[in-house]
């Protein structure tokens, strides 16, 4: 079971950290995904299980930062610099052993949490 938790209030060019909890993520590669009203969910970010690379939406790229910690299986989500357009809720998904090729796609994800909100006021 996934747990995400972090989101908020906050103003254009502040900050956030999002987590990701579950049982065990030693063996999943776990992405950040996020969805506004009336949009289809869009890629964030995601970590490989086994830490070899990490992966970026095109629209939060030097801006987010995605770490983990196994040893605590919890995945951050830093976002910095934070624009009105990332106003969304903000899901956690984990895959077990994913290829780095499909890890932007829903579909690759067996696991979601349930999402945390995120309102980013101009």
């Amino acid at each position: 079971q996934l747990q995400a938790f972090g989101g908020g209030l906050v103003q254009a060019g502040g900050s956030l950290r999002l987590s990701c909890t579950a049982s065990t993520i030693r063996t999943y590669t776990i992405g950040w995904f996020r969805q506004s009203t009336g949009k289809e969910r869009e890629f964030v970010s995601a970590t490989k299980w086994n830490s070899s690379g990490k992966f970026y939406g095109e629209s939060v790229k030097g801006r987010f930062t995605i770490s983990r910690d196994n040893a605590k299986n919890t995945v951050h989500l830093q976002m910095n610099s934070l624009k009105p357009e990332d106003t969304a809720v903000y899901y956690c998904a984990a895959a077990q052993r994913a290829i780095s090729s499909s890890v932007t796609y829903t579909d690759t994800y067996y696991y979601w949490g349930q999402g945390t909100p995120v309102t980013v006021s101009s």
